[in-house]
Parts: structure tokens; sequence; C-alpha cells
């Protein structure tokens, strides 16, 4: 499903960023993890088409992404790639349903049976017709997992999705991402600081040293 290899990235030259080569296939799952400022998020932003690499090959479900240009690539991400962010990416002024809406709409993916049925997963059917901002923070952060899942992606990328929340909320998201990805048949990154995600998932790389 993903692969990267020889990636290579600095924001300075004296600053460059070890990127870990990755291959994950069908319901593989990685926790990446690591303190502030250790690459984690650009790693997670370089996978999922993003940010350009200086050089190296992110290929999704055999798809040299970084080959892609433009609009060409906006679209791919938005069918094959489901981001869920630390800070629900999810616009207020619209309700969860058209948040949803919008999301298949730019992937070219529309189809309202995929809305209800994740709605349904993610046990939010009742929040549809909600505004986002009168949702409570544990559903909002369920709305951007819905968001990031609609479109039944071949790789879920989570950017600390937990940071947030609390040990109840917490251990629920990462239980939600792991057993939508199996269901899907994709395979799921979690990139975070939380140590309390460790134990959730056994495949697992530390970045900028030990923790």
């Amino acid at each position: 499903m993903i692969l990267a290899r020889d990636i290579s990235f600095s924001y300075k030259e004296t600053e460059q960023i070890h990127i870990p080569d990755i291959e994950l296939g069908e319901h593989d799952e990685l926790l990446v993890i690591g303190k502030s400022g250790s690459g984690k998020t650009t790693l997670l932003n370089i996978l999922g088409g993003l940010l350009k690499p200086q050089q190296g090959t992110v290929k999704i479900n055999q798809t040299d992404i970084y080959q892609l240009k433009g609009a060409k690539l906006d679209k791919f991400r938005g069918a094959n790639i489901g981001m869920v962010f630390q800070k629900p990416h999810i616009l207020a002024p619209l309700t969860v349903e058209e948040n949803l809406a919008l999301a298949q709409f730019f992937s070219g993916k529309a189809k309202q049976s995929s809305i209800d049925k994740i709605l349904h997963d993610l046990g939010i059917s009742k929040k549809k017709q909600s505004k986002v901002n009168a949702l409570s923070e544990g559903e909002a952060q369920r709305v951007s997992i819905a968001r990031a899942l609609v479109n039944n992606p071949k790789v879920i990328l989570a950017d600390e999705p937990t940071a947030s929340l609390d040990d109840e909320n917490a251990e629920t998201v990462v239980k939600m991402l792991k057993e939508q990805a199996h269901n899907m048949g994709a395979a799921l990154i979690i990139v975070t600081h939380d140590q309390r995600v460790k134990e959730h998932v056994a495949n697992q790389i530390i970045m900028g040293g030990q923790l």
C-alpha cells in the first residue's frame, strides 16, 4: 500500500531530518513516535503528498505520488490517502454531513451510503445534521476521522490524533483507527509523542533518538 525509500529532506543545510524507509501492505500498522521537533510531522506530510522530498520515492498503491502534478496529485491524495490531524480540519459553518460530502466531492467519489456507514461505524450518526461548533472535542475528532475515511483510502495517516484527548477518548480513537483501517484493508501510520499509544501498535519507529 505504501512504500517510502531513500527520502531526504532538510529545512536548512545544517538540519537534515533522518527519514526512515517504510514499507507497509494491507492491514499493516506503524507507530512513529518521537519528541517535538524530531521530524514526525514532516515525515507524515511527505507520505501524504503535502511536502515534496528533496530526493527519494513515495509510492501509494504502486503510484509514485511525486510524479503527479497539481490537480492530479490533489485528486489522487483525496481518493487514496486519509489524513487525521491533531486539531480537527473540518469546517465550522458546515454540518457533519456537509463536511464529509465536501471531501467526497474533491476526490470524485461522491456516494451518500458511504457517509452514512462511516458515521454509523464511528457512533456519530445522530450528529449527521449538527454544525461542527456544536460538537464536543471527542465528537469533533470522530468527525475528523470520518472525513479522512469516507473515501475508503488505501493509506490512513494520523498526526497526533490523541494529543488533546483524555485517556478514555484517546484509547477510543486509537481503537477506531485500527478497526477502520482493518475493515478497509488500509495501511495505518500514526505519528505521535503520546506514550499512551505505544501499547496499542506493536510495529514502531522512534525518530530523533530514544524516548
